[in-house]
């Protein structure tokens, strides 16, 4: 099957690419491409999803499956247009060639920030909610795709992957930034601890999606990515001391603390253009209870390649030998 990965150049991208060479042939389209990579299965394609015409240009013919990986995420993206510039017109860009291409198979992922924080372990039938722009542009570009599936349906696949906040070595997000602190010995916990969060690893993140590529499920589906079990903050630590064989304690401050810490930061970063890698928006979400459930991904017979304990564990000890 020849298969086109927008975004095929990223944290899970990357992972998938290398998990379905072996049965397909891959075209990626990213903005940015590997500089040593070298699989005779797998054609890289620099562009932009903003640009229409360099995507139209780079898309190869005969593609039977597409999967949009590509997307703006990061908490501190400036101005917040970008979000909405990429993560729903890049969508309508990717339509519009598929259309013209006739490809009609298309796996999507969204965020599980669409539901919101602080929600009641929400699944695929619950409400969405989402607090931030990130989360709102996931929510309309899967509306952008609900629109294209409804219009006309015959023959058409269109699968949602909902991921949690995913981790893995490589990875300097949210969770690489908590994890590095924790195994330092230098961990300041903001609040008690107890808020528990729903965690996937990447490399079960990117089997997943190559599951959902290998069944040829047809028609509309929608799955939350998520690997049980839920942990708190002061269990993330309890896993740390075991992969590193040493005990940690950390440092804890109220959360009214750290969220005006956070604030002050936020001004100061306005004022002098520099980033720094505490905000407000992040001491919210570490402080938060982000707990998400599944009632779909049972019925694919999907079995995660990891445990969410040996994936923490990898991740840890990952960080550690690259200090």
């Amino acid at each position: 099957m020849n298969v086109c990965v927008i975004g095929g150049s990223g944290f899970i991208g990357s992972h998938l690419i290398k998990s379905i060479t072996a049965g397909h042939k891959v075209f990626n389209i990213d903005k940015q491409i590997p500089s040593n990579e070298v699989n005779e299965n797998v054609r890289h394609f620099k562009v932009d999803i903003r640009n229409y015409e360099g995507l139209k240009n780079a898309f190869p013919s005969e593609i039977d499956f597409v999967i949009l990986l590509a997307a703006e995420h990061r908490d501190d993206v400036s101005p917040t247009s970008l979000y909405y510039d990429v993560n729903v017109d890049g969508t309508h860009n990717v339509l519009k060639v598929m259309a013209e291409k006739g490809v009609e198979h298309i796996i999507f992922a969204s965020s599980v920030s669409v539901y919101g924080l602080n929600k009641n372990n929400p699944d695929e039938l619950s409400s969405t909610d989402p607090f931030n722009h990130y989360g709102k542009s996931k929510l309309q570009a899967e509306k952008v795709l609900r629109r294209w599936f409804d219009n006309d349906r015959n023959g058409k696949s269109l699968i949602i992957i909902r991921p949690t906040v995913t981790f893995g070595p490589g990875n300097k997000g949210n969770v690489y930034n908590l994890l590095k602190q924790i195994a330092s010995g230098k961990f300041i916990m903001v609040g008690r601890g107890r808020n528990k969060k729903s965690m996937a690893y990447v490399e079960n993140v990117a089997g997943f999606i190559s599951h959902c590529l290998d069944k040829k499920l047809k028609g509309y589906h929608l799955f939350n990515y998520i690997d049980k079990p839920d942990l708190a903050t002061k269990e993330l630590v309890h896993h740390a001391e075991i992969a590193l064989n040493k005990k940690i304690i950390p440092i804890k401050i109220p959360y009214f603390i750290g969220y005006a810490g956070g604030v002050m930061l936020d001004m100061i970063s306005k004022l002098t253009k520099k980033k720094f890698p505490i905000s407000a928006v992040r001491v919210k979400k570490f402080c938060a209870t982000t707990q998400f459930d599944s009632v779909t991904i049972q019925t694919t017979g999907y079995k995660p390649r990891k445990t969410l304990a040996e994936g923490l564990e990898i991740t840890i000890k990952s960080i550690v030998n690259n200090q």
